[in-house]
C-alpha cells in the first residue's frame, strides 16, 4: 500500500476527505437557505435569484452555468474511475453497480406508486445520491466505518451519478435546436480530435467547452451536460517521457484544479440558491401531498430497499462479495445515506417542475425531509452496528 503522499494511491483517499468535508459545509447552506427563505429576508432572496444578469437571470447562472462546472468534475471522476480506479473491473463495479441499479429504480417506482398521474415525471428525483453530503455523515463516524464500506459508497454514488446524467439528456430535455445541435456536434468533435492528436494543454479544451456549453444552452438540451461531454474529452494520459506521466494529465490536473472550488464554492451556492423553501406560505396539505410522499419515501425507503435489497441478492448468488470486514448492518446503514438525495435531487426537481413554483416546494419538502431522516437513522444505526463482521474480502 501507497503511503499517503504518493500521488495516485492516495488520490481516492484525498477525494474522500474532501468530498467529506464539503458535505458538512453543504449541510450549513441548506440549513441557512431555509432560514433566509422563512425569515423576512424571504422576498428579496428570490428577488435575488429572479435579477437579469444579461441574458439569464442570477438562478440560471447558478443552476445553468456554475453547475455546469460541477458536472464537469462530476465527468472527470466517473472517466477516471472507470478507466483507472475503483470502477475499472469487472470484480470493483459489480457491487457498487447492482446496488446502484437498485438504487434508482425502487426509489423511481416509489414515487410512481404515489405519483401515476401528470406529476408522473418527477420520478427521477429520489434517484439520486448526494456523495459529499453521505461522505460528510459517514465521516462523522470515523474508524466506525470500515474503509471497504466508504469506497462502496463512493463507487456507487459516482455510477448513481453517471445514471442521473443519463436520466437529464434522456428525459428532461425539450424543444431542440438542430443547428446548435450540430454546432455542439462538431465542437465535439475537435476536442475528440485533439485527444487522438496527443494535445495535452488545457486551455484549448477550456475555450472549446466554454463555446460548447453556449451551444448546449440554446440547443435545448441542458447545458450542463455539455460539462460532462467535455470531461469525456479530457486527455487522461500525461505527456511522454515524464515519470509522473499520469498524475501529471489534463485529466488529473483539472480534477485537482476544481475540486475545491466545486466542493467549497459551486455545490454550496446551488444548495443556497435551490434549497430554500419558504414553509410558512404553504398549503398544510403540500407537506403530505403525492410528491412530497413521494420523493421522501423514495429516498428514505425506496433507496434503503433498492441498494439494500440488490446488494444482498447479488453476495448471495455469488455475482459480487461482501465490503470486507462489514456486517449486513453496516451495509443497511450505508444504504440508508444513500437516501440522502440533496444536489442532484434539487437539481432534478427544477427540469421535472420547470415553473410550477407549488410543485417545486413540494418536491423540495421531500428531497429535505427524506434526506434527513435517511441521513440521522444512517448514522444512527452505523454508530450502534458492531465493527467486527466475517464478510469476504471485496476489492
Amino acid at each position: 500500500m501507497a503511503q499517503h503522499h504518493d500521488t495516485h494511491p492516495s488520490a481516492l483517499r484525498r477525494f474522500l476527505a474532501g468530498q467529506s468535508s464539503s458535505g458538512l459545509v453543504l449541510m450549513g447552506m441548506a440549513v441557512l437557505a431555509l432560514a433566509i427563505a422563512n425569515s423576512s429576508f424571504g422576498p428579496g432572496y428570490q428577488a435575488l435569484l429572479g435579477t437579469y444578469i444579461g441574458p439569464l437571470s442570477v438562478g440560471h447562472w447558478i443552476n445553468d452555468g456554475l453547475m455546469a462546472v460541477f458536472f464537469l468534475l462530476v465527468g472527470l471522476e466517473i472517466k477516471r474511475e472507470v478507466l483507472d480506479g475503483q470502477l475499472s473491473t469487472w470484480s470493483r463495479r459489480a457491487l457498487p453497480g447492482i446496488a446502484a441499479a437498485g438504487g434508482m429504480a425502487v426509489p423511481a417506482l416509489v414515487f410512481l406508486a404515489f405519483n401515476p398521474g401528470p406529476t408522473a415525471q418527477g420520478w427521477a428525483i429520489p434517484a439520486a445520491t448526494d456523495i459529499a453530503f453521505a461522505l460528510g455523515v459517514i465521516s462523522l463516524l470515523g474508524k466506525r466505518v470500515p474503509p471497504s464500506l466508504r469506497i462502496f459508497l463512493t463507487a456507487l454514488a459516482i455510477i448513481d451519478d453517471l445514471g442521473a446524467v443519463v436520466i437529464i439528456a434522456l428525459f428532461y430535455t425539450a424543444g431542440l435546436s438542430l443547428p446548435d445541435l450540430v454546432g455542439a456536434g462538431l465542437v465535439v468533435a475537435v476536442l475528440v480530435t485533439m485527444n487522438r492528436l496527443g494535445v495535452r494543454s488545457l486551455t484549448p479544451y477550456l475555450l472549446l467547452g466554454l463555446l460548447l456549453w453556449a451551444l448546449v444552452l440554446r440547443s435545448g438540451v441542458h447545458a450542463t451536460l455539455a460539462g460532462v461531454i467535455l470531461a469525456f474529452t479530457i486527455p487522461l494520459q500525461g505527456s511522454p517521457g515524464r515519470p509522473d506521466n499520469e498524475a501529471s494529465s489534463p485529466l488529473h490536473r483539472l480534477e485537482h484544479a476544481l475540486h475545491l472550488p466545486v466542493g467549497f464554492i459551486v455545490v454550496p451556492i446551488f444548495a443556497l440558491a435551490n434549497a430554500g423553501v419558504s414553509i410558512v406560505g404553504l398549503p398544510a396539505e403540500a407537506f403530505t401531498a403525492p410528491v412530497t410522499l413521494g420523493v421522501g419515501l423514495g429516498l428514505l425507503v425506496g433507496k434503503l430497499a433498492g441498494v439494500l435489497g440488490f446488494s444482498l441478492l447479488a453476495i448471495r448468488l455469488g455475482l459480487a462479495d461482501m465490503p470486507s470486514h462489514a456486517s449486513r448492518l453496516q451495509l443497511a446503514g450505508t444504504a440508508l445515506l444513500c437516501g440522502i438525495g440533496f444536489t442532484m435531487s434539487l437539481f432534478i426537481t427544477l427540469l421535472a417542475f420547470p415553473g410550477d413554483a407549488l410543485l417545486q416546494a413540494e418536491a423540495k419538502i421531500g428531497v429535505l425531509g427524506g434526506s434527513l431522516v435517511a441521513g440521522l437513522l444512517g448514522y444512527a444505526l452505523l454508530r450502534v452496528a458492531p465493527r467486527e463482521a466475517r464478510g469476504r474480502l471485496s476489492r
